[in-house]
């Protein structure tokens, strides 16, 4: 693998998405994925962010957060971080393929309440690649400062997956045992409704079309549209809610069809998502305040 030294690319505003999608598309049957490739450098940053207040208002409403509040939703950075993402992830310098590249995690750390109305930089970059059981896995990193101060910072890794990664390499995120965790006791039971892959596509931008519609989704191999994995871990923590300060961490174990009935679950920091009847285990997560008690 050759080395290269970071670089960093200024921004003038936010990436758009759609031609991102298709240049991705486009490029993904010529890449040969391996946890040893080398990957792009470049930190992109964008300064001067602000908040789209009505498109803020659309995600807090099909995610269950209040409307109207004066600090934005703890997951509502990746939503202004996810075009700089797609920039790096959709480059002929990545080496992982676009399509097929499965969100397996988020972890995030707020460390002050971060008002809709403040200006913001935000910086993005791929942190590395690794080894996993099914093949390839990269880390996206993002951080949001204010004033100069890191305020927000999360870790999102993606699959991808394919034959040649060794099983005896490290599994991150290892699977649950064959009988799996036991459920979390279950708060609430929640029937989504077959529009909110589209409804929360255009809050969001992320227009994959997965989520959007059961044709275009059976092209990639799914039976249904299925809900955005981001989506599914807001929705729980617009349930279980957070602090100003708080550490977030989850795990999309299995896709959410749409329309589907899911079952909130939670116990202390710990929350989930599940369905057929408490049997399939969608999510996982944990939330706490920062630092920890």
């Amino acid at each position: 693998m050759t080395t290269a030294n970071p670089t960093t690319t200024t921004l003038t505003g936010p990436p758009a998405l759609a031609p991102l999608l298709a240049r991705g598309a486009l490029l993904s049957p010529l890449k040969r994925p391996r946890p040893d490739a080398d990957f792009p450098r470049t930190r992109l940053v964008l300064p001067g962010l602000r908040v789209d207040l009505a498109r803020l208002a659309a995600y807090e409403r099909v995610c269950g957060f209040p409307t109207g509040a004066d600090a934005l939703p703890v997951t509502y950075p990746h939503v202004l971080g996810f075009p700089s993402a797609m920039r790096l992830m959709s480059g002929r310098d990545f080496p992982l393929p676009l399509l097929g590249l499965v969100h397996t995690s988020i972890a995030v750390t707020r460390y002050a309440a971060m008002p809709a109305t403040a200006a913001y930089e935000l910086t993005t970059y791929v942190e590395g690649l690794a080894p996993h059981r099914r093949g390839t896995e990269a880390t996206v990193a993002t951080e949001v400062r204010a004033d100069g101060e890191v305020v927000w910072e999360s870790r999102s890794t993606y699959l991808a997956r394919h034959g040649s990664a060794k099983a005896s390499g490290p599994a991150h995120g290892p699977p649950a045992p064959a009988s799996g965790p036991a459920p979390l006791p279950t708060h609430r039971e929640w029937r989504i409704a077959g529009d909110v892959g589209r409804r929360y596509g255009a809050a969001s931008g992320d227009r994959n079309p997965i989520h959007l519609h059961p044709l275009t989704a059976r092209l990639f191999g799914f039976p249904r549209a299925i809900a955005h994995g981001m989506w599914t871990v807001a929705r729980c923590l617009a349930e279980h809610g957070t602090p100003d300060a708080t550490v977030v961490r989850a795990e999309f174990r299995a896709p959410v069809l749409l329309p589907g009935t899911v079952s909130y679950g939670a116990e202390g920091g710990r929350f989930e998502l599940r369905g057929d009847s408490g049997r399939r285990l969608h999510l996982s997560g944990e939330a706490g305040p920062y630092p920890a008690a």
